[in-house]
């Protein structure tokens, strides 16, 4: 069986966050998610600045691309560009269907695209398959 991993989620909509870590709390696994709530937070965890000095680095983040100050697609391509980061998981979590925000998600390096459906029920129902694939299938480089 797989341990619990370190999550950070990128998300400025709180229903989302919720949403979210309901349908973690409901797996096998006791993850632990930390919630920053825009691209400047994301990158300050990431980069354990200020406030988040002694954050814990993250196995995979979920991550939005609509956010407030620095977008996702910036964060990705600071995750990605970056040697001490690129190897964790990015998984864009975004209501987007626009086939251009997936071309350019993928083309910044996203580990995978997953949009967000309207309707609680399969919201929770995508965010289990992720938690499945990503924790559960998935083997995860290990943080220093």
């Amino acid at each position: 069986m797989a341990q619990a991993i370190e999550i950070l989620m990128v998300e400025d909509n709180p229903a989302d966050v919720e949403l979210t870590k309901e349908a973690f709390s409901e797996g096998k696994l006791n993850n632990t998610i930390h919630v920053v709530n825009d691209g400047e937070e994301a990158l300050d965890y990431l980069y354990k600045r200020g406030r988040f000095a002694d954050a814990i680095t993250p196995h995979i983040v979920l991550l939005d691309l609509n956010l407030p100050k620095i977008n996702g697609r910036e964060v990705l391509a600071t995750i990605k560009g970056d040697k001490e980061l690129s190897s964790i998981p990015v998984i864009i979590l975004s209501s987007s269907e626009d086939s251009a925000d997936i071309k350019e998600s993928y083309a910044l390096n996203a580990n995978s695209f997953v949009t967000k459906p309207v309707a609680i029920n399969d919201f929770l129902g995508v965010v289990k398959s992720v938690e499945h694939f990503w924790v559960e299938i998935v083997k995860l480089p290990t943080q220093a």
